[in-house]
């Protein structure tokens, strides 16, 4: 019929149109429109870009305040601001004194500037940006001819009063010519290169590296798997052929493979140390699987698929090493781990454009590397591509580092040492990475326990710098405070000091740290992440708040002095201004400027805080001054019984004084009443709204867990995560335990439902499955063990 619609009911209803594609949320990295670049310049750091006609860039001051120098030189390495079509009209004072100084992360500019024929000389530059410029201004440029750009973000000392700190720029590029095939370029040289090897995707090749020369493997452009086998060449010579051993090297190591650091060296079967890991920037590889063989792909379908291991033995044929069906070997970059269940799972690669690992020969070694093939699963984030490896000469020094990010579009920041390592340095070469800094385990000469009890009877110094701060300032600084933390910041006087949790709208924390006032509208934050800083910015920028948020980790380092003697041995040593409180006059959680034994001395902070739950003390201090002050802390606190003390004395003292650490007591799923610091929450007395009150009231009055102190009956170690039980079913966990040498009794701290939280209730901490050993224990009085009430640090 004329117009009628014909309904077939036989046919099922189905959804319209054709698939819809994945929504992934990745990195910027690998999400950033084509030919748009992205360049850091940190703070006190600068960079060095090729430009070539057309390209548009744009300079954004991440953090606000920061101001910037700009060199152009064109193509034949003249300096020339028209290049981008700008006017130089100041000298390029902070870059050449970036340049000059010792900073070994310049060193890869200078190469390029050499390589160029850039002389800065006489070099005028292009200055941007003010003190008081707000954050994410940009400016842009367009180069009209082929070039190079030179972009530093120059900085003086820090003045701890005027919080003038040096931050990042952010560089944006976008290229007028696209390239044919998206594909990142190479990073530049750590130094110079003795050897540079590409190889190309599923492929593989094999390389001699002399005894203490550096091998970096390089993950082009990312989420690209290597497979790595070395051996002896001199076993080789002989017709051994020892391979590094991936099972003797988790038995050594007693870690799933090898990490900067302590535990950071490859074996071969017969425990001879073949390689050492330098630097990591990745942080994740495997070291549980074989190479990708022939039988791999045979039998999931792919017969005659490329595989590494048939590439390791055409590599390895000119070694006269022997072929095997399937290689043993380190699978850099490669995303495998087992799982609870034993299970082994895999997933896309975490490693991102330019990632490597950087290893040392232990002895002369015939290397092998590959490109995987793998396009049959996530391994290579289903796009093979290249791997490169450079090699420098055993002369050059690189410092033992691995690599961290506040956030996933954040630049890789490696592991550096604090202003202090040096003096700590000569007492201990036990350092663990902790928070982007290498800090003492515990010293030779005492060891943790012996530390402890300085800690508790006469006085220790501690390394803390890899605390985070930032300068909080302007005139919406206090409005900012007021909203971001959950403590009453208007009640905070000028040198006060308040511990306090900062929380998502949800009420889980963000972190727990310490605001400082130094003025009217002059805050310093100290916490634990990196990203409480970018939270504030956050804030900040949403609300449009007038305050400056701006990091000076790297240029405020400080070391604890603690215990009861801690008094006695500062008094020697600190001058105030006579506008300032007198050393004796410090209260607790108060701060003052102050200087070495007289006003001539060197500048520092003090404040009387901790987190030892003793009577103590930090000091903060410009990186330059560490080794100054350290010397006289320690000079004066010879007659004090002063001691060094590390991470795992550090870890029971706070434990015994119930002081929470981030990762263990809490996290963005605990609300500060889980964490046992609901005193931070004066939901009723601070009338000004914050972010998370609102359902902050909400856990408080219908709370699910409780933290609590727990006493156990056994002498058998407790760990973080141990599961806590009456009869069958888990009513808790522990998050942090120790063995109380003053006590003379295993404690924890546990997050127990309310429903069992009460003073003495018998539990029952479960070892192995839980259910098969378990250790009686009871909820102690209080979560303190050790001064409940806190007199110690208050007197």
């Amino acid at each position: 019929m004329s117009g009628s619609v014909i309904v077939f009911d036989d046919y099922p209803s189905v959804r319209p149109g054709p698939p819809k594609p994945s929504a992934i949320i990745k990195p910027s990295v690998f999400s950033l429109p084509p030919g748009t670049e992205r360049y850091v310049v940190e703070g006190q750091g600068a960079v060095l870009i090729p430009i070539e006609t057309g390209d548009q860039l744009t300079i954004i001051n991440d953090e606000g305040g920061q101001r910037c120098e700009i060199v152009v030189a064109d193509s034949k390495g003249r300096v020339d601001a028209g290049v981008v079509g700008a006017t130089a009209r100041g000298p390029a004072g902070g870059l050449k004194s970036l340049l000059t100084s010792n900073d070994r992360s310049m060193r890869g500019l200078r190469m390029g500037l050499d390589a160029r024929g850039i002389d800065l000389g006489s070099a005028l530059a292009v200055h941007l940006f003010e003190n008081t410029t707000p954050a994410k201004t940009e400016a842009s440029f367009t180069a009209v001819r082929n070039g190079t750009l030179i972009i530093a973000a120059p900085g003086p000392v820090m003045d701890f009063e005027t919080q003038d700190t040096a931050t990042s720029l952010t560089v944006m590029i976008k290229r007028a010519t696209l390239k044919t095939r998206a594909r990142f370029a190479l990073p530049d040289p750590l130094a110079d290169p003795l050897t540079d090897v590409r190889i190309h995707s599923q492929t593989a090749q094999a390389y001699f590296v002399k005894a203490g020369d550096y091998i970096q493997i390089l993950d082009v452009d990312g989420r690209q798997c290597t497979d790595f086998e070395c051996f002896s060449a001199r076993k080789l010579d002989k017709g051994i052929e020892h391979a590094l051993d991936v099972t003797t090297t988790r038995t050594l190591m007693g870690h799933a493979y090898p990490m900067p650091g302590l535990h950071a060296k490859y074996y071969d079967q017969e425990m001879v140390p073949l390689v050492e890991v330098v630097q990591d920037t990745c942080g994740r590889h495997d070291a549980f699987a074989m190479a990708c063989t022939a039988k791999y792909y045979d039998d999931i379908g792919y017969p005659g698929h490329v595989n590494c291991s048939d590439n390791f033995n055409k590599a390895l044929a000119e070694y006269n090493v022997t072929g095997r069906p399937g290689w043993m070997a380190i699978n850099f970059f490669f995303n495998t781990f087992l799982d609870d269940h034993g299970v082994m799972y895999a997933d896309e690669p975490w490693s991102r454009p330019g990632d490597y690992v950087l290893l040392r020969a232990l002895t002369d070694i015939v290397c092998v590397s590959s490109a995987c093939p793998d396009d049959t699963t996530a391994a290579n984030g289903w796009d093979p591509t290249d791997i490169h490896i450079r090699t420098y000469s055993g002369k050059e020094t690189f410092q033992k580092a691995v690599a961290i990010r506040a956030t996933p579009d954040s630049e890789a920041k490696m592991t550096k040492q604090t202003g202090f390592h040096e003096s700590f340095a000569k007492h201990t070469r036990n350092f663990v990475e902790y928070n982007g800094y290498w800090l003492a385990n515990c010293f030779a000469a005492a060891g943790p326990i012996a530390e402890y009890h300085a800690c508790r009877e006469k006085c220790v110094i501690l390394d803390l710098s890899p605390l985070r701060k930032f300068e909080i300032t302007g005139p919406d600084s206090e409005a900012l405070c007021q909203y971001a933390f959950t403590r009453n910041m208007k009640t905070l006087p000028i040198g006060g000091v308040v511990y306090t949790a900062m929380c998502y709208e949800h009420g889980g924390m963000i972190d727990d740290g310490t605001v400082f006032r130094l003025g009217k509208d002059n805050f310093r934050w100290i916490g634990g992440s990196d990203y409480g800083g970018e939270w504030l910015r956050e804030l900040a920028e949403k609300h449009g708040l007038k305050v400056l948020v701006r990091s000076s980790t790297d240029q405020m380092h400080n070391v604890a002095v603690q215990g009861p003697e801690s008094r006695d041995l500062l008094r020697k040593l600190v001058w105030t201004a006579p506008h300032n409180p007198e050393f004796d006059q410090l209260d607790w959680f108060r701060h003052t400027p102050a200087r070495l034994h007289n006003e001539a001395g060197t500048p520092f902070v003090l404040s009387r805080t901790g987190y030892t739950g003793e009577l103590g003390y930090e000091v903060f201090c410009h990186p330059k001054d560490c080794k100054e002050i350290f010397e006289a802390i320690w000079d004066a606190g010879q007659e004090h019984g002063l001691t060094p003390m590390g991470l795992e004395a550090l870890d029971m003292v706070r434990i015994e004084a119930g002081l929470i650490f981030a990762g263990y007591d809490f996290s963005d799923q605990t609300d500060p009443f889980e964490a046992g610091i609901g005193f931070t929450c004066p939901l009723k007395s601070k009338t000004d709204d914050f972010v998370g009150r609102d359902a902050l009231i909400r856990r408080k009055e219908y709370p699910m867990r409780k933290l609590v102190g727990v006493e156990i009956d056994s002498n058998v170690d407790v760990s973080h995560g141990d599961c806590i039980h009456i009869g069958r079913a888990q009513i808790g966990e522990v998050t942090s335990s120790m063995r109380s040498p003053l006590l003379k009794k295993n404690i924890a701290l546990a997050r127990i439902d309310v429903a069992h939280a009460a003073v003495g209730t018998e539990i029952e901490i479960g070892k192995l499955d839980g259910h098969q050993m378990r250790l009686p224990a009871r909820i102690a009085e209080t979560l303190a063990a050790y001064d409940p009430k806190k007199e110690r640090p208050r007197s």
